[in-house]
């Protein structure tokens, strides 16, 4: 059999190891990451317990296991890192304080603490593509290991390249016609890429591919789309962009699979305990130790691209879309807001990103405005 055959059949070595190495976190099992002249036994903290910790130090001595955490986690710690750390372990710390050094939102590290080499550095960006807690336990050991314990490997310069090789890998898996609530037929069209990952594109009514398409980027949102969720506005906002889309003829949404801004469902919620406790939805993500939007466009275009749809005209009050749709080759012709009621549950949201994350949203002022002179009304005798 050819080289190249046999590369068509298993893909590239670095992108085989990153797609066994997320599988192996997904089941809460420890990799192998080489880089930086050091090979580092790695396990997600994610359904971190006593008996996984126990074990896990037991498999890594003489060495004892260190923390990796995000540079976002590091700054929320009060340490002065920008990149992210590794994090020297008390002695006997147990697996309920090493998950509260990752994910409490008042946890402070007064032990040693030194900037992450590339080993380290890749692993909890792992963590972040299985997208569970953005942390890893680590320690470095014999590359022997593997073997002994039949431990996936993989090299780290393979993980800072995997986000750009998936968006390379996507095809066209289906299509169908669907029948929407209207009575106004859409055509689902279904991308898969190598790791299995899909992504949606709704092709409303007929756009006119050689002139600038509506397009509306969603990003999934179970609590919003699925179940109505008064805490954000993006289930509101799916339901304007599909009726302003039929209303102009046609369009296109891409459903993409961002839950939380990129943070998966599990971390969402945990973000929205964190905005419960006082934090706004921006603070949320970086005290997890996320960027404030984890989200990458290049899937988005590369979707446009595959549907040959070059020029667009955006639905969106967030410019970072403009911005990432762009860099990656997409024409933005022009921007169209896509304002969504305003309610009590999410007027806080509402507000940070407005005021900290950029989007554009004047008819928040609009509302702020009415319910202050709605306020003032009462007052009066």
């Amino acid at each position: 059999m050819s080289a190249e055959k046999v590369s068509a059949l298993f893909g590239s070595k670095g992108q085989t190891e990153v797609n066994r190495c997320v599988a192996e976190f997904h089941a809460r099992r420890p990799v192998l990451v080489a880089g930086g002249g050091e090979t580092l036994l790695a396990l997600p903290v994610e359904g971190l317990d006593a008996q996984r910790l126990a074990e896990f130090t037991a498999l890594c001595a003489p060495a004892m296991p260190r923390l990796v955490v995000t540079a976002r986690r590091a700054h929320a710690m009060g340490l002065p890192i920008i990149a992210p750390a590794e994090l020297q372990l008390s002695a006997g710390a147990n697996f309920a304080a090493i998950v509260a050094l990752v994910a409490d939102a008042n946890a402070t590290h007064s032990g040693e603490a030194k900037p992450a080499r590339a080993a380290a550095a890749a692993a909890v960006e792992l963590a972040k593509l299985s997208q569970g807690l953005p942390a890893v336990l680590v320690a470095e050991v014999a590359p022997s290991l593997a073997a002994k314990h039949n431990i996936v490997t993989v090299d780290a310069s393979a993980v800072v390249h995997f986000g750009d090789e998936m968006i390379r890998t996507l095809t066209i898996a289906s299509k169908a016609y669907v029948p929407l609530d209207s009575g106004r037929r859409a055509r689902f069209v279904i991308f898969r890429d190598a790791m299995g990952g899909s992504q949606t594109a709704i092709i409303v009514g007929k756009p006119d591919l050689s002139k600038p398409v509506l397009v509306r980027l969603h990003s999934a949102c179970l609590t919003g789309d699925v179940f109505g969720s008064r805490r954000c506005d993006c289930g509101d906002q799916l339901n304007l962009a599909i009726k302003r889309i039929e209303d102009v003829g046609g369009g296109i949404v891409l459903y993409l699979a961002q839950e939380g801004r990129g943070l998966g469902l599990a971390n969402k919620m945990r973000t929205y305990q964190m905005q419960d406790d006082g934090l706004d939805t921006v603070d949320a993500n970086t005290t997890l130790g996320f960027d404030d939007d984890e989200r990458d466009y290049g899937v988005a275009a590369r979707m446009l691209q595959l549907l040959d749809c070059p020029r667009v005209v955006l639905l969106t009050n967030n410019p970072h879309k403009l911005d990432g749709l762009a860099e990656y080759g997409i024409e933005i012709v022009s921007r169209m807001p896509i304002e969504a009621p305003v309610n009590p549950d999410n007027r806080r949201y509402l507000t940070a990103k407005a005021a900290r994350a950029g989007h554009r949203l004047n008819h928040l002022e609009a509302s702020m405005a009415d319910s202050s002179d709605a306020d003032v009304a009462s007052l009066a005798p």
